[in-house]
């Protein structure tokens, strides 16, 4: 296997429905604008509360990619 660099980063992602959506959604939206991901790595969950009833689930994601720089 050659050496490699891979960046990181965090992205939060959001969902009505789940943590499992939000990361779903976190994941597949970075993967529009990424090049060869690798690894998602869920890093915090919470929850937004709103008139004592969950109104949102937030998931912290650490997402990692082959990073290749300007060529």
């Amino acid at each position: 296997m050659a050496d490699s660099v891979y960046k990181v980063i965090e992205l939060i992602g959001t969902s009505e429905v789940s943590w499992e959506d939000a990361a779903r959604k976190a994941i597949e939206t970075a993967l529009k604008s990424l090049d060869d991901v690798r690894i998602a790595e869920v890093v915090e969950q919470d929850v937004r509360i709103e008139n004592g009833k969950i109104s949102a689930f937030r998931v912290r994601i650490r997402l990692s990619f082959r990073y290749h720089g300007k060529e």
